[in-house]
């Protein structure tokens, strides 16, 4: 019987040889280059280094005090005198009738229940902190510093004992401090503290039902205004929390967002027919548009913000001219490829009814690129209005500024916190707000 090879496939052993080691470098050379390149960077940003340096029980307290607050109990040895404020603020400065339930003072002694079995006594120059599990320290402040008494064993880590500070904090929300000069304690609590009115006004401490039932009141609790008034002057001019500057700067952020983008869409839609291979039949006229374009484009935002700050000094509209300038020369290449991809025969439908050219860019060019011009114009806004927020932070003014000022000490993390939570509810009120612009600008709904 004949066997038929024809059809029988001809196996090269160079060729098959060839295929193998190809598919090896493949699968194995990639992996080693990406191995190597992240090797290299590893060594060459120096993260060993960076990792040895780094701090987290640091990043723990400042992200505690970003979400908390804490009540400081400190006895003054050089005055002798005892006093409980929040945060360490005069302004905030309990008094000797109205202190927390959790401290007892005497005079100038105190007991003090940082609860769970924590606590504090204080008689003269002598502190005692008991830790359970640990025992009690006793410190006495001298003249030189202060003189130490730990239970016997290891000394444990969240204790710092030299001859001039102790500090000791075994858990996050409790701390002692002591030196020559005073002995503080720091209680912390959840929330933020006298966020909605001063810590001495009327209105602090009360609940909504009580502040709703003030403002429909007749009686005035302060005669020349009325409940109403009071309450939205005390709460926007809060000196902690300072709501009325910082809806101010938030309102300047999004006008620099605003006025940017706006800016840059009128100029670059127009820019843009220049650039146009369609619309603009001179090759040096539309090579000169497209390199202003990325000469626009090529220098960074926060670049042109540095410029213009030279230029025209601090404010927002600093922030605004950079914002458009960029923006100027990403919008205006965007625009110039959407209109290289027209449809020429709804422009040409519009030029047999005998339209002038102004009438045909009207009717027949402007509807083919209204969604790509909405659409864009819009995400720029939001893209824009975060980006303000940084450009802010360089001195353009808004609320870049005031985050950048309230990061510069570690005692305003709660104010940091508030201020990126307010900016990221405006990006997302921006971001629902150009979702419904563009649904009905564009679907019609």
């Amino acid at each position: 019987m004949a066997i038929d090879t024809l059809n029988e496939p001809v196996f090269n052993r160079d060729t098959v040889f060839r295929n193998v080691r190809r598919r090896i470098w493949i699968t194995v050379g990639a992996p080693l280059a990406i191995l190597t390149y992240l090797t290299y960077t590893w060594f060459a940003f120096n993260v060993p280094n960076l990792l040895a340096k780094a701090q987290p029980e640091r990043a723990a307290i400042l992200a505690t005090d970003s979400v908390a607050y804490k009540v400081y109990v400190t006895k003054f040895l050089r005055r002798d005198i005892m006093e409980v404020a929040i945060e360490g603020e005069r302004r905030a400065t309990y008094s000797q009738e109205d202190l927390p339930e959790w401290v007892e003072v005497d005079g100038t002694d105190a007991v003090i229940d940082l609860g769970e079995g924590y606590g504090v006594t204080i008689v003269g120059k002598v502190m005692e902190f008991t830790v359970p599990g640990y025992g009690t320290i006793k410190v006495t402040a001298t003249n030189s510093g202060v003189k130490t008494e730990l239970p016997s064993g290891q000394v444990p880590d969240w204790l710092k004992d030299n001859p001039k500070k102790l500090d000791a904090r075994p858990t996050l929300d409790r701390r002692v401090q002591v030196t020559r000069t005073k002995i503080e304690v720091h209680n912390y609590f959840g929330g933020w503290e006298n966020f909605w009115f001063p810590f001495h006004s009327e209105l602090h401490g009360m609940s909504f039902s009580q502040l709703w039932a003030i403002a429909l009141s007749n009686e005035r609790l302060d005669q020349n205004r009325s409940n109403m008034s009071l309450i939205m002057h005390d709460f926007l001019e809060n000196p902690d929390w300072q709501h009325g500057e910082v809806f101010v700067a938030l309102f300047e952020t999004i006008m620099m967002a605003v006025l940017g983008t706006i800016t840059a869409a009128l100029f670059g839609l127009p820019l843009a027919f220049l650039a146009a291979r369609n619309f603009t039949p001179s090759r040096f006229l539309r090579f000169g548009t497209r390199r202003l374009f990325d000469f626009l484009r090529g220098i960074d935002m926060l670049i042109w913000s540095l410029i213009f700050i030279r230029a025209f000094g601090l404010g927002p509209l600093t922030g605004a001219l950079a914002i458009a300038f960029t923006d100027t020369g990403s919008l205006g290449k965007l625009f110039s490829e959407a209109l290289e991809n027209i449809d020429n025969k709804q422009v040409e439908g519009v030029r047999a009814t005998g339209a002038s050219q102004i009438q045909r860019y009207r009717f027949g060019v402007i509807p083919q690129i209204l969604p790509v011009f909405v659409s864009q114009v819009l995400y720029y806004l939001e893209s824009n209005t975060r980006s303000a927020t940084v450009i802010g932070a360089l001195g353009a003014g808004g609320i870049g500024l005031m985050l950048v000022e309230t990061m510069k000490t570690s005692r305003d993390w709660e104010n940091t916190s508030y201020i990126i939570i307010l900016t990221i509810v405006v990006v997302i009120v921006m971001d629902q707000t150009s979702s419904w612009l563009r649904r009905k600008l564009i679907e019609g709904r």
